[in-house]
C-alpha cells in the first residue's frame, strides 16, 4: 500500500495543475492522455524491481492487477499510466492525478509559477500509515505544454521514512490519444 501511496504521489501528481492560489491553467485538451514517467531504478518508484520480484506470487499478482486496472503497464525504467482528464478535473488542478486516490496524510500543494504553457509547483506531504510510520515527501515538479497535444517535464522528490532518506528523480511526458476515454476514469 505505501509503495502505491508513494507512486501515485510521485509519478501522477507530476501533471496535476495544483489549485493554491488560482493558478492559470494548462492549456490541455481533454480526453485520454497516455503520461510516460522515466525513473532511475527498475521497478516502480519507491519499489526496487528486485523487491517488487521478492513479493509473493499472489501479492505481486495484486500488484500488477491493480496497476492494470489503473491503466498502468511498466517496463523497466519506464512507467506508463493513462488518465481521463475532463475540463472539471483541469479546473479543479487535478488533470493528470488519479481519482478516488485516498491519502493517508496530509499534502500541500504550492505553484511558484503558472501560464498556460508552463507550471512549476512544490509539494508537501506528510503521512502516517496503518504501521505507525511517518513519511514525509517534499517535491518540486515542472510541466511545460509542448503543445495542446504533449506536455513534458521533471519532478525532484526527497521522500524520508523513519530516518531513511530516498531521492528520486524522474522526467515524464504525456500525449493525447484522443477524445475517447473509454474505461479509464
Amino acid at each position: 500500500m505505501r509503495t502505491k501511496l508513494i507512486f501515485c504521489s510521485i509519478a501522477l501528481l507530476p501533471l496535476a495543475s495544483f489549485a493554491a492560489d488560482k493558478p492559470t491553467m494548462l492549456n490541455v485538451k481533454e480526453g485520454l492522455w497516455e503520461v510516460t514517467v522515466t525513473h532511475p531504478s527498475n521497478g516502480l518508484p519507491g519499489m526496487p524491481e528486485d523487491a517488487l520480484a521478492k513479493l509473493p506470487p499472489e501479492q505481486r499478482a495484486r500488484v500488477e492487477e491493480m496497476m492494470k486496472q489503473k491503466g498502468m503497464t511498466m517496463s523497466g525504467n519506464t512507467t506508463v499510466v493513462k488518465s481521463c482528464v475532463t475540463r472539471e478535473k483541469i479546473e479543479k488542478g487535478m488533470a493528470f492525478a488519479a481519482e478516488n486516490e485516498k491519502r493517508e496524510g496530509n499534502c500541500t500543494h504550492t505553484t511558484v509559477s503558472s501560464s498556460p504553457t508552463h507550471l512549476e509547483a512544490k509539494t508537501h506531504c506528510d503521512e502516517s500509515g496503518k504501521d505507525g510510520k511517518k513519511t514525509t515527501i517534499d517535491g518540486i515538479t515542472t510541466v511545460d505544454v509542448v503543445n495542446g497535444d504533449s506536455t513534458k517535464g521533471t519532478t525532484h522528490v526527497v521522500s524520508n521514512s523513519d530516518g531513511r532518506t530516498m531521492n528520486m528523480d524522474m522526467t515524464f511526458a504525456s500525449k493525447y490519444l484522443g477524445p475517447s476515454c473509454g474505461d479509464i476514469k
